[in-house]
């Protein structure tokens, strides 16, 4: 037998786990249009900023817009927007807690006693509790829904693509050349799981200088571009290092952020996805 890469579609062998579709369905009282994953190859990239940042954007554009933190061993979405509260829930399902804008967030520091407590699972658990987040939690009315998912191509990115109808993702990255090949094993993935990768978002790009506003480039000279021409992916945007927003983040005022880092990202975002057919409740 063959190595096993998980698409049944495109596989003759009549194993156990075999099926038409690994799809779950949300919860019956959920409502959600499109969802968006947000991956990395890596750590420390500032994926969970590109995510807060994405559902901010499109918050502001009139679009209700929630966030899966799927990052369950280092959940940091709900700090980012300053979310301290518990969620709550009933026989029905599991409320997603609002943020001050009213994007709604679920992530496992919000049922946690302290946030701080570790989450010492194993990676099958984990996944479960992903799905979960999908199936039990009442998601109402959501336009876009963004998935931040913990960096690699583990258990939990493969029970995302698997279980969750994933309308494109968001692949970011460092200008580091070392990245080079990190991206290309999130792309190979995306492509391998039949899910659309939208484009590239560069974090850390350069430096701006507060006096002349000349762009300095700490990793010297960006690699991101030729990746992108290499798999023809659209550079969404380049983020510079903001100190101004990482306070805001630390803070929990991710929401007060300023800038149009993101602006171009979500109007390219927004036509692809104008494009696809709204999912069926």
């Amino acid at each position: 037998m063959s190595e096993c890469t998980h698409d049944c579609s495109s596989c003759k062998e009549n194993c156990s786990e075999r099926k038409e579709s690994f799809l779950k369905k949300p919860h019956e009282l959920s409502d959600i249009k499109r969802v968006i994953g947000v991956v990395s190859g890596k750590g420390g990239v500032g994926k969970s900023m590109v995510t807060a940042m994405s559902a901010v954007i499109f918050n502001r554009r009139g679009y209700k817009t929630a966030i899966m933190d799927a990052d369950v061993t280092g959940p940091s979405i709900p700090r980012m927007f300053g979310v301290k509260e518990r969620a709550q829930g009933s026989e029905t399902g599991l409320l997603p807690v609002k943020s001050k804008t009213g994007i709604e967030i679920m992530s496992v520091n919000l049922l946690l006693e302290n946030e701080s407590d570790p989450v010492v699972w194993r990676g099958p658990v984990i996944g479960g509790v992903v799905q979960q987040f999908w199936t039990d939690v009442i998601w109402n009315d959501v336009d876009y829904m963004f998935v931040d998912m913990p960096p690699g191509t583990g258990d939990v990115p493969l029970t995302v693509f698997q279980s969750i109808p994933v309308d494109g993702i968001i692949v970011v990255a460092s200008p580091q050349e070392l990245v080079s090949m990190i991206v290309e094993k999130a792309v190979k993935m995306a492509n391998m799981m039949h899910v659309p990768v939208l484009g590239v978002v560069e974090n850390m790009s350069y430096v701006e200088c507060p006096d002349c506003k000349k762009k300095i480039y700490l990793y010297g000279e960006s690699n991101t571009e030729k990746i992108c021409k290499d798999f023809s992916l659209p550079l969404l945007a380049q983020i510079p290092v903001d100190t101004a927003l990482a306070k805001q983040s630390d803070r929990g005022l991710i929401e007060l952020f300023e800038g149009d880092y993101l602006e171009d990202a979500a109007t390219a975002i927004e036509t692809l996805m104008k494009n696809l057919p709204v999912k069926e409740k």
